[in-house]
């Protein structure tokens, strides 16, 4: 396998399935879709998509019924980057290289964008089961339902963004610091590795396994991500560095130092890969990116 070119096959699938499913740019509510599309279009590497389709193919999963999941996915991680951008969070003026959706459409516009991208996730979701040929996969699709809107809610990755907004400015603990982690971050990531598991009609515990192999790797992205704002800059990263700096935020970073971070993250990243190779199927491919995050510049 070469990883390089299955990595841009799986990401060019998961950007095709995306754009096939995008609100059309019509009528008086036009300019909402614009701003939708605007985001949704404007780059990114499509990892919890990628991630959701990589389990269910090595699970024996076969039907389109994961590609309405797989956008609706990638929909709610759009909108929470629309509303971390805002002015009242972290007023971030550029994403992915690009103007930030406030900046080109207005503040008010952005906000209702972002709401409405979260919502259309859920229609889009829901287009699954138009899919569903039999009555298991009926019951696979609402189930990964549950999982969506579990991890998305305030038990996941809102509730990890509202902790993480009311300790801004101040100093947390490392208890507080991997909760903001583990539901922010993680639990996309999470929920993507469990729905591809249910779809492909996995036991519960590949399902388990699954989302304790999203938690450690999604806590070692944010990890990065946190060694990334001191080390990187705005042309590589596509968005400011620094930005954890002016929001006074703590990071691993911030309270164990970046060679200390880097341990942190190597070691939860090999622990999700053993996880990963207790799984049945073919696991080289999501083995393999697992490591190249930790290698990312961007």
């Amino acid at each position: 396998m070469n990883f390089k070119e299955e990595l841009e096959s799986r990401v060019q699938y998961a950007q095709e399935t995306i754009e096939a499913f995008l609100p059309k740019e019509e009528g008086f509510s036009r300019r909402m879709a614009e701003a939708v599309n605007y985001s949704m279009l404007a780059g990114g590497k499509r990892l919890r998509p990628v991630f959701m389709k990589a389990v269910y193919d090595m699970l024996g999963g076969t039907s389109d019924v994961i590609r309405p999941f797989m956008a609706a996915m990638e929909m709610v991680h759009t909108h929470s980057l629309i509303h971390d951008d805002l002015p009242a969070i972290d007023n971030d003026e550029y994403r992915r290289g690009k103007k930030t959706t406030h900046v080109v459409f207005g503040e008010s516009a952005a906000i209702l964008a972002g709401d409405a991208l979260l919502n259309y996730a859920y229609e889009t979701a829901f287009r699954a089961f138009d899919l569903c040929q039999k009555e298991e996969e009926l019951r696979q699709a609402a189930a990964a339902l549950k999982i969506l809107a579990n991890r998305t809610g305030i038990c996941g990755m809102l509730g990890g963004q509202g902790v993480d907004v009311e300790n801004d400015g101040r100093e947390i603990d490392k208890e507080m610091l991997d909760y903001i982690y583990e539901n922010k971050t993680s639990a996309l990531i999470e929920a993507s590795l469990m729905i591809g598991a249910v779809l492909a009609g996995a036991d519960r515990s590949v399902v388990e396994n699954a989302c304790q192999i999203g938690s450690r790797i999604g806590i070692a992205f944010q990890i990065q991500d946190d060694i990334l704002d001191v080390t990187s800059s705005r042309e590589t990263l596509g968005k400011p560095v620094g930005s954890d700096a002016k929001n006074h935020k703590t990071t691993y970073v911030t309270l164990e130092g970046i060679e200390k971070a880097q341990e942190e993250a190597g070691k939860l990243t090999k622990e999700a890969v053993e996880l990963l190779e207790q799984l049945p199927g073919d696991s080289r491919f999501l083995k393999e990116l697992f490591l190249s995050l930790m290698e990312r510049r961007k």
